[in-house]
Parts: structure tokens; C-alpha cells; sequence
């Protein structure tokens, strides 16, 4: 099988160090530091799926096996793992509206195995609840609503993962140790923002992708 995409550049941003907390309370990174998380390498297996997804960034339209894939968080997991033989949506429902997100989630459950970190592998799945309103009742009470792979996570903690968000396949961030910052002093970010504001939110509503973390997945 082959994954077709087309590419757009996008911008990385390299986190690196500790975090510290400065007098008035605000969080910074140091330049350079000691490391504070052992880095944890991948199996060949799993530096393929990374690899897979990796060249998937900035992509616009998938296809595999020359079948257009959902270009949604859900099915650009699916399509990645589906290059190396492995359909997440296996065992699931054949209803075509189907909840992907619980999808991948139900067959992590049979094949796999969930964990909470803090050390994280690449090719990794990374879960998050209430990332929008699915059942559109305007409460936070929308489980599973999104899913991407784990690339790689920096010595601070900071776990980098590839999903399709918004306009395009991207990487995105998040620090479970610092999960209401966004952005440090120095102007690294630590959590992205995944969840869209809208008027209507409750005044409790999460929007970094720390606050909105579920839980890692295990497949490979």
C-alpha cells in the first residue's frame, strides 16, 4: 500500500531543557540544561510508523491502496498504521458514521493497552476528550473526540504528536507537567491550542492540549 499526500511546508519549534518557575510565578525552559526524561528509542516497527506519519505533514487528501481516506484526526492514524498492515478500525462497527476516534480506542482496548506516561514511545496513539462539542449539547461531556501519533517526546517532558487539526497535517505539542501553559517566557510553546473558542463555552472549558489529554495507547 502507498499513502499519497500533498505537501506544505509548516514551522518546527524545538523544545529542549527543564522547566523552573521564575519569582513572579511564570514558567520558563533554559536554553540548555540537564535532561529531566530519558528518552525511550523505538522499535524499527515503530520508527516506521513515525516515519509514515512524518512524511504525512502538511498533507491536504490521503489515499491507501488508491482509496481516498476521511480526512479527518481519526482516519489519517488509521491511514498511517494501515501502511504497515495494521487497521485500527478492525473489529469496530461498520456503520460509516461511526465515532473514529472510539474506534481506534476500542481496538487499542482488544489488541493493545492504554498507560497514562510520563515516558512515552514513538508511535504511540495520544488521546483527548472535549476537544469539541460532538454531541452538541454545549456541556464538556464529549469523550474520545481526538487522536494522534506520538513522533517523539523532548528531555522536558514536551510530547510531540502528529494529527490533523485544522487546515492540515501538522505537529502539535503538549506538557502533561505544565499542562495551562501555552507558551513560555522565551516564546516556546509547551501546549497547543485544540480546541476551537467559541462564545458558548462554559467558563471551565479547556483548550491546551494538557487540559484535554485522555491517554496514550500502546498497538506496536
Amino acid at each position: 500500500m502507498r499513502i499519497l499526500f500533498i505537501m506544505l511546508t509548516i514551522t518546527l519549534v524545538t523544545l529542549v531543557g527543564c522547566a523552573t518557575t521564575t519569582k513572579d510565578g511564570t514558567q520558563t525552559l533554559p536554553a540548555a540544561g540537564p535532561s529531566c526524561c530519558k528518552a525511550i528509542g523505538p522499535s524499527s516497527r515503530r520508527a516506521a510508523i513515525v516515519r509514515t506519519a512524518a512524511k504525512l505533514v502538511g498533507a491536504k487528501t490521503i489515499e491507501s491502496n488508491g482509496r481516498r481516506i476521511a480526512y479527518d484526526c481519526a482516519g489519517v492514524t488509521r491511514a498511517i498504521f494501515l501502511e504497515h498492515g495494521i487497521d485500527l478500525y478492525d473489529g469496530g462497527t461498520a456503520n460509516p458514521k461511526a465515532n473514529g476516534v472510539r474506534l481506534i480506542y476500542n481496538h487499542v482496548r482488544r489488541h493493545g493497552k492504554f498507560h497514562q506516561g510520563p515516558a512515552v514511545r514513538p508511535g504511540d496513539l495520544v488521546f483527548f476528550d472535549n476537544t469539541w462539542d460532538s454531541n452538541g449539547d454545549g456541556f464538556i461531556n464529549d469523550p474520545l473526540t481526538h487522536v494522534g501519533v506520538v513522533e517523539r517526546q523532548e528531555s522536558d517532558g514536551t510530547v510531540i504528536f502528529i494529527s490533523r487539526v485544522a487546515g492540515a497535517i501538522a505537529r502539535y505539542r503538549m506538557n502533561l507537567a505544565l499542562p495551562r501553559v501555552h507558551k513560555t517566557t522565551d516564546g516556546r510553546i509547551l501546549n497547543d491550542y485544540i480546541r476551537r473558542k467559541d462564545i458558548g463555552d462554559p467558563p471551565t472549558t479547556g483548550y491546551l492540549t494538557g487540559l484535554l489529554f485522555a491517554g496514550f495507547g500502546t498497538r506496536v
